[in-house]
């Protein structure tokens, strides 16, 4: 499976025994990591956080059954295991994007297969657009809802018992209680974090400013390419969920003139990575504070 999908996107969601198949080879992989129930996903230029890990062990997801192969600069391709303030974590260093090829069960796996290692809390990051004019390029924003714009959903399909319910509810698609430690781990780090609506769409071509100007109509404040898919899947596997974005540049048609690229991303969340890296390391063992085997809804 690891090449670029041939089918259309709305392909059937993973089996269970893939899905099982791939957190199998992952904790062969990395001896330990079945005692992570936290989970992260590293957006674009944000893979610098692993380097704040203690004992981290990686491994390319070239070597695991059913992981997509990032091919996108700015994404690693790696899960790591290590410790972060002394609590072990698996984390996803890079994402694959539908508009690499990869259909939306691609996308996923990776996500499901850390849940089924037994992840039951998850903090997924990007790069996002800043959409709201208040947001300034660096801002952090703890996404409190998103809007999936990608016309594609991992759950399409037949339906499969085992990995959560048909109809799964998204009315709490992140997780209020999760956030407020991001909340207060930026406060404590001195970094300004933002509140708002993530829009989700497929790319890879940036938004026309017309296309800004509806988004911001229907209620988002930052976008991007990513993270939608990943968070559908994770609810429906019972997971609890908190997103961050990096705001990485200002959305197009904000600044006059202004040409947006993919080294204008990678550069500044390179320039911010520390102030990033520092509110994960604190909302991580905000979180282990509180517990981290939580009954699956």
């Amino acid at each position: 499976m690891n090449g670029p999908a041939s089918a259309p996107w709305n392909r059937f969601p993973p089996a269970l025994h893939d899905v099982r198949a791939a957190a199998a080879a992952l904790r062969s992989a990395l001896p330990g990591s079945e005692a992570a129930r936290i989970g992260v996903v590293l957006g674009s230029g944000l893979g610098g956080f692993t380097r704040s890990l203690d004992a981290a062990a990686c491994v390319p997801t070239t070597r695991l059954p059913g992981f997509p192969v990032a091919r996108v600069e700015g994404h690693a391709g790696e899960v790591v295991f290590g410790r972060c303030a002394d609590v072990p974590v698996l984390v996803l260093r890079g994402r694959t994007h539908l508009y690499e090829g990869w259909s939306p069960r691609e996308v996923v796996l990776p996500v499901r297969a850390l849940i089924a290692c037994g992840v039951e809390r998850i903090l997924v990051t990007n790069a996002a657009g800043g959409i709201d004019p208040t947001f300034g390029v660096g801002d952090l924003m703890l996404i409190e809802d998103h809007l999936n714009l990608t016309g594609a959903n991992p759950l399409a399909g037949p339906d499969e018992p085992g990995l959560g319910p048909r109809f799964p509810d998204m009315s709490r698609a992140y997780d209020p209680e999760l956030g407020e430690a991001v909340v207060e781990a930026a406060g404590e780090a001195g970094v300004t974090l933002r509140r708002g609506v993530y829009a989700g769409l497929a790319g890879p071509s940036y938004e026309t400013p017309a296309e800004i100007r509806m988004l911001r109509t229907v209620g988002a404040h930052a976008v991007g390419m990513s993270t939608v898919l990943e968070v559908i899947a994770a609810r429906h596997m019972g997971a609890r969920v908190c997103g961050v974005s990096c705001i990485s540049n200002a959305a197009a048609g904000s600044v006059p003139g202004a040409v947006l690229t993919h080294d204008e991303v990678k550069e500044t969340t390179s320039r911010f990575g520390g102030g990033f890296v520092e509110v994960l390391a604190g909302t991580l063992a905000r979180w282990a504070r509180t517990g981290v085997s939580d009954v699956r809804e």
